[in-house]
Formats: structure tokens, sequence, C-alpha cells
């Protein structure tokens, strides 16, 4: 089996060097292919590349684009040999692996649409997992599953039964005959990829990409972002999510930039090994959400890396989910001696139906607020150039400047619909117009998003947004970003205000004591009485495959009882948590 997509360990790692940050002969290119194909042949030319970071800092593996090319071109004939034919799909688990890098590019020269999916979360995880990846199978009818090795056994059950024909490690493909076959690239118009969506609001759902539609939106997304030839990334972001995939494999290789990658599960033991990363690397760009930014600066407050120097980074960008000001501030005061410059933060607006990236500040121009009503609101920018954006009210009228409705895209990077759901995509396009879900408001010509239209909680005819009130929790003592979550069901009286909190365990009275400070916060945020529920921390609050909150099913579950039984924090001592 191949070391490189194996990523091993020992002797031959320890004398691998990453790929350079400029390519020495290679004219730079800020996009403007017709295909990834065509992209990836022009990149080859050149010396950079990929390059595989584990938990502790040290690379595991290196892959130049002209290595990515042979291996995805040798990858694609054994397709091609092995049958599968033009226009079907290969399921690919989108693991932090160079063979995830050759698959997905191997499909693209075998003219064979990749699915990229995510990875197991979790402990005791494993039946749910096989189940998700045989409806996965099922939705996208792919032929073929590529798995990591460690998931293999996983990718051969759910395949069995299924439209699958051939599924296990990258060994088994590896084993496929590599014949004199044509190639068979996917070019401009045609299909490129099916994502399957982070399904925030409601079941994932995979959606057509197309060439043209993902290159104007990359074309468009590093021409905003000012992408030079001495730029040069770091990401720890799922390459199963579009702003992991788009935004750190896809997009940087259209401009020839070598990316530092780590796994989300690396980043998540040891968050500021991201950083150390961008600071020994020298890299000037990244992204996260808030809560990897959050993550960061609160591990730092223990573990500060030794001689950290954050002064060459240039775009942070902060997207994915709701952006929270003091979650950027806390950062940008934490790493302050480190040579952060607030100016890179650079956040924006987007989603997988619109190939990542709708809109974005101007790159070294920090944040900025605007205040409607009680709350300050992070601005995301102007729309990329040829699109167009409505923000309508619930009869459909286009709304003036600083009134809050339902944002509505269209342009040459909206999706042409989800695949095979025609019904899920009339809900959502009515003549090129795409209905985001999200709710947001002109400010002064610049996009500002204030949550998901189906989050909004309603009381007696006022709004009031969930965020307000979990991240007024989140505030209090002990308890954590990430561990609130506020919805509303229907009751007897109206709508019932109902906040999920996971707390630490404690004895009676200080859970007493935390439901009431919860209670007086909610009030003193929202003005309405909840009911509390405490859950324990082991159980969780479900969260999209981006890591986001997802309301939706956690309301579900609530509704259904789940987190009645069972689910409260152990009354013992605080000390044991």
């Amino acid at each position: 089996m191949d070391g490189d997509l194996n990523m091993q360990r020992g002797s031959q790692v320890a004398a691998l060097t990453p790929t350079p940050t400029r390519n020495s002969s290679l004219p730079f290119r800020r996009g403007g292919f017709g295909s990834l194909c065509e992209a990836l042949d022009y990149a080859a030319r050149g010396e950079t590349g990929l390059n595989f970071f584990e938990a502790r800092g040290r690379l595991l593996s290196s892959l130049p684009y002209r290595e990515l090319r042979l291996k995805a071109q040798t990858f694609a004939r054994r397709l091609i040999g092995a049958g599968i034919a033009r226009g079907e799909r290969l399921l690919i688990i989108a693991d932090t692996w160079p063979g995830f890098c050759v698959a997905f590019f191997g499909a693209q020269y075998a003219g064979v649409l990749p699915v990229p999916v995510a990875v197991p979360v979790g402990l005791g995880a494993k039946a749910s997992y096989i189940q998700q990846l045989s409806r996965q199978i099922a939705a996208s009818g792919a032929v073929g599953v590529v798995a990591p090795d460690e998931l293999a056994a996983y990718a051969r059950t759910a395949a069995q039964g299924t439209s699958a024909r051939i599924a296990g490690s990258m060994a088994t493909f590896d084993a496929l005959p590599d014949g004199p076959v044509d190639l068979r690239p996917l070019g401009a118009e045609e299909q490129c990829y099916v994502q399957f969506s982070s399904g925030s609001t409601r079941a994932p759902i995979g959606i057509d990409i197309r060439q043209d539609r993902l290159m104007a939106n990359i074309d468009g997304s590093i021409a905003r972002q000012g992408l030079n030839e001495d730029d040069s990334g770091v990401s720890w972001l799922p390459l199963y999510h579009d702003m992991g995939l788009i935004g750190f494999i896809l997009a940087p290789m259209c401009a020839q930039r070598s990316v530092d990658l780590l796994a989300p599960h690396d980043f998540a033991r040891r968050p500021t090994q991201w950083l150390s990363l961008i600071s020994r690397r020298r890299a000037t760009i990244t992204y996260s959400p808030s809560f990897g930014y959050d993550l960061a600066a609160r591990r730092a407050q223990t573990q500060m890396p030794a001689g950290l120097d954050l002064s060459c980074l240039k775009l942070a960008g902060i997207g994915a989910d709701l952006i929270q000001p003091p979650v950027l501030n806390r950062f940008a005061e934490t790493f302050a001696t480190a040579g952060f410059d607030a100016r890179a933060f650079m956040p924006s607006y987007g989603m997988a139906e619109l190939c990542v990236g709708l809109s974005f500040t101007p790159r070294f121009g920090g944040f900025k607020l605007d205040r409607l009503g009680k709350r300050d609101f992070v601005v995301c920018g102007h729309a990329l150039p040829d699109h167009q954006v409505e923000i309508r009210d619930q009869s459909g009228a286009v709304l003036a400047d600083r009134q809050i409705g339902r944002l509505f895209v269209k342009g040459p990077s909206v999706m042409p619909g989800y695949f095979g759901e025609p019904e899920a995509t009339a809900r959502v396009l009515k003549d090129g117009w795409l209905d985001t879900g999200d709710l947001g408001f002109w400010s002064d010509g610049e996009i500002v998003v204030t949550g998901r239209a189906k989050d909004l909680i309603i009381v007696n005819g006022r709004n009031i947004w969930p965020q307000d009130i979990e991240w007024a929790i989140e505030a209090l003592p002990r308890i954590r970003q990430g561990d609130a979550c506020a919805f509303s069901v229907e009751s007897g009286a109206g709508e019932e205000v109902v906040v999920l909190v996971m707390s630490y365990v404690g004895d009676a009275a200080e859970l007493e004591a935390l439901t009431g400070s919860i209670r007086q916060t909610v009030k003193e945020t929202a003005g309405v009485d909840c009911r509390i529920e405490l859950i324990s921390r082991k159980f969780g609050l479900p969260l999209t495959s981006s890591g986001k909150l997802s309301r939706s099913r956690a309301k579900a579950k609530f509704i259904a009882g789940g987190y009645e039984a069972g689910s409260a924090p152990a009354k013992m001592a605080i000390a044991g948590d």
C-alpha cells in the first residue's frame, strides 16, 4: 500500500519536507479555469501542494500537486477499468488524509462524481454511522465507497445490500488493474461532485455541485480575498464540509497555493496546535467558525504555545455560524502579545448551496458591527460580483435598508438543485432565486446575517434570537460555549421557551442555584420565562456535520422526551467533573 496514502509513521516520515509557499517558475494564476482537472493540470507544473500534520505538529505526509495529479490519474484508470461508468458516483469518507484527495481528483479524471461524507463523531456511534453511510449510498446511488484503513470495515458493512459494488480501504482500489485506458475528465458545464449539506435545520441532503458554478464561486472568492503568490494556508476544517473542501483544498489548488492540514479531531485535542502551525509555517491564511477561535483562546489561557508568532497571519476568516463579537475580541486580546492583528479578521457569509462563499469583507480590514435594536451584529461584507441578493418579508416584498427579512440569492454559483430531490429543490429554488433560509438585513450595501429563520423564537408577536439567550447563559460561571440551546415549543398557553443546558455535575443545592441563575439570565436577556432542562455533557447537544448546533434536532428530541429521563447531571461533587 502506498506510504503517503496511509500516512506511515517512522523513519520515512522524519525525512519528509513540506511543499514550498511559492513556485520557482510556474506563473501565479488566480483561478480562471474551466474545471478542477484543468486547474490541477496547471498546478501540477509547480512545486506547491498539500501537507498533512498530526496533533503534535509533526509532518505526516507531503502531497505536491504534481504527485497528486499522477496518483489521481492512476486511480482514475483503475475506476474506469473496474467498469465504473461516466457519471456514476463514488462515496469517499472525507477524513483528513492524502487518500481522500487522490480519490476525489481521481474520480474527476475518470468522469465519476465524488461524494465526500463525514467521519464518525463520538464514541459508540458505530451502528448509527453505518446506518448513515447506507442512507448516503442510497441517496447518491454510489457504486463504490473509499475509506481510510480504520473505517474500511464500516464502509464494507454499510455497502451491503446497496448499489455499491466495491467498498473498502485504498488498498482495495489499489488492487484494481491499472490498464491502458483513456481518461475521461469532467469538464466545464458538467457536474462536479455531490455535497451533503450539514443539516442544521433538517436532515442532510445531497447538493448538486457543477463545475461552472464551483469555478465561478472560487474565482470570485479568491479575488475578493486578494490571494497572491506569497499566500499559504493552515486549516483544521473537515473536508466533508464546504468551507474545508472548497476553502482549503479546491480553491487553493486553483491558485496554486500550499496548504497545511490538521485533522479536526487533532484540533479538538490540541486547539493551539492550529496556531503553532501558522506560526511555524508562516502561513498567511486560515479560517474557522466562532467556536474554533473561542476554543483556541480558552486553551491558551493555560497552554499558551512557546514562541508563538502570529504576525504572519493576514486573513483570519470567520464564518459557517453566526459570528460572535465577544469571541473575536477575546481571541484578539489573547493573542495580541503573539503578534496577532485584529485587522486580519475577515467575516463572511455563505452556504453549500452557493458553493460556499457569497460575501466577504475587505482583506485586512478587520470586522465591524452594526447595532439594530439592542443587538450588535457583525457585518459580512458585499456580495460577490454578478450575484443578486434580496431581503424579503413574509409576503415576498423586497425590504429596504436595515429591515430584517429572509435572504434570497441569484447568481452564477447558485446550485441547480438537490441531487435526485426535485421536491426539495422546488421548495428552495424558484426562477433561479435560492431561498437561503437565513434572516438578515442590509447595512449600507453590505450583508448582515441575524440567524436561521426556522430557529427564530416568537413569543406574543415578539421576535427573540435564540443566540442571545444561549450566549448570555454561556457567559455564566462554569458554563462553556456550546453548552446551551434555546428554542420554543407550542403549549396550551401558547409558545413556551425551552432552554437545554449541558451542566457540570453537582449536588441538588448547586444545581438548583444554577437553574435559578439561568432563569434570571433569560429573564434579563429576553424578557421571558422559560423551561430549563439540565442535561449531562455525556449526552451532549446535537451538532451538524460542520459542528454547528442543530436546534431543530434538539427540539425534536425534547418533544420526543429524550431529555427527560436519565439525562440530568448526576448529584455528585463538582470536583469529580
